[in-house]
């Protein structure tokens, strides 16, 4: 697998195209494998009110693929225009959707290939700059992300579905000796470029690039572990108002939270059901499906806090001895199975402290896959944000409604994250891959 990086503004022309072209042959049978592991029961069924059907998943792509890369970028005729609103996201509810009159599995399967087809041609045919849409092949890359996201959301509503395991994957590799001997480490103060304005197809919320100051600050070296969290809730973390936010507190009332989602006591024992399988909950795996509020509450319990957008980016791609952010904690090559745990290549995350090629200058390891890590910052845009190509992506989402979670899952696949990705989402939510890690401000004495 490779991706286009900041190095592909140097390529032909020809050699780019054939990029493209395999990035999006590879993201297609991504979403593939993932509708085609169930029945049509399964693909039109709704596994939760929190999820759109996958069938919903499935043609949406599609559409997001016709409008952009064959009517926009193309300028070929509409294919399917009377399906434009089932499929506009914004028109209806996730909830709603399984109301709607939306294609079966076969016309959904066929839709998606004849639009495949034309945008294939379209990339033969087009030239990859002299508009910004379609320069470095943005427009093309902004569907290649857009369907992962997809694939994430669908693999996160496998995780919903009730039923017999469908999905497979080998487990992580194990994590090499004596990997936790620093719990936290320490990122000193001083100004860091945060965003980008050179990534080739970097979203418009992680634009543009921008120098912000960061106090000297404590992250811990590795996500917050299930065995973390057992003590949490064994201290009756989830009975004292203390440790939660007035709206934490009412969240946790109102939906009766006891402990991460998908758990259950069996006596003394902690089951999890992950992908139609029940077993132990591993207390060396970063913890996972908890919500913002739960994350917060954690922190606060352990004496900490949950870090600012600002800290998580700097801790991940700061380099000191360069004074440059890098694409990734290791430097600027792509993600590979040694550096970070991505692309699906496993149905969990790795242990705590795994993957030591992946590891910051700041010293943290897993700032990249495993677990979407909540931070404490509104999703807020740069100084200088422009909206591109549609507000829709990022704007009308900006505000106090949603936290920012940085660095990816297991589910996210490369091509969608980096370490200036931004995700969001509303801080009751449960069921993304999402963990978390904490930070907290050094007393004197510990900077003297």
């Amino acid at each position: 697998m490779s991706t286009i990086g900041p190095e592909s503004v140097e390529l032909a022309q020809d050699e780019l195209k054939s990029l493209v072209a395999a990035e999006l042959e590879r993201t297609r049978r991504r979403s593939i494998a993932l509708t085609d592991a169930v029945d049509d029961d399964d693909l039109v069924g709704q596994h939760s009110p929190l999820m759109s059907p996958l069938v919903w998943d499935l043609a949406h792509v599609g559409s997001q693929e016709e409008l952009w890369l064959v009517r926009d970028v193309g300028g070929r005729p509409a294919l399917r225009p009377d399906i434009d609103d089932l499929y506009d996201a914004f028109q209806h509810s996730r909830c709603d959707r399984p109301e709607l009159p939306l294609l079966g599995p076969r016309e959904s399967r066929e839709y998606i290939a004849t639009v495949r087809d034309k945008a294939q041609d379209v990339l033969h045919h087009v030239s990859l700059e002299g508009r910004r849409l379609v320069d470095q092949a943005f427009a093309f890359g902004m569907i290649v992300q857009h369907e992962q996201q997809h694939d994430e959301t669908m693999l996160a509503t496998h995780q919903l579905r009730r039923g017999d395991p469908v999905l497979h994957a080998p487990d992580p590799p194990p994590v090499a000796p004596a990997p936790r001997s620093r719990e936290e480490v320490l990122v000193p103060a001083g100004t860091f470029t945060m965003g980008t304005s050179t990534e080739p197809w970097a979203l418009d919320n992680e634009r543009p690039a921008h120098p912000v100051h960061v106090a000297d600050f404590f992250i811990d070296a590795h996500p917050v572990t299930n065995a973390d969290f057992f003590r949490f809730i064994d201290s009756g973390g989830y009975q004292q108002p203390r440790w939660w936010t007035e709206e934490g507190w009412r969240h946790r009332e109102h939906a009766r939270l006891s402990a991460p989602l998908f758990w259950r006591r069996d006596g003394d024992t902690w089951l999890r059901r992950r992908f139609g399988r029940i077993e132990p909950v591993p207390p060396e795996e970063p913890v996972l499906h908890v919500s913002f509020h739960e994350a917060q509450a954690y922190a606060n319990w352990a004496g900490k806090r949950l870090p600012t957008e600002a800290e998580w980016e700097k801790a991940a791609r700061f380099d000191p001895t360069t004074g440059r952010s890098m694409r990734y904690p290791w430097g600027d090559d792509e993600p590979d199975s040694e550096r970070a745990n991505l692309g699906q290549r496993h149905l969990r995350p790795a242990a705590a402290g795994a993957y030591a090629a992946g590891q910051s200058p700041s010293g943290a390891r897993q700032l990249i896959g495993d677990v979407w890590e909540w931070t404490a910052s509104d999703f807020a845009p740069y100084p200088g944000f422009e909206a591109f190509p549609y507000p829709e992506y990022s704007q009308v989402f900006f505000g106090t409604a949603q936290k920012v979670l940085r660095g990816g899952s297991f589910g996210t696949d490369p091509a969608a994250c980096r370490a200036t990705f931004r995700n969001w989402d509303f801080p009751v939510r449960r069921q993304i891959f999402a963990g978390f890690r904490c930070a907290r401000t050094p007393s004197r004495e510990e900077l003297d």
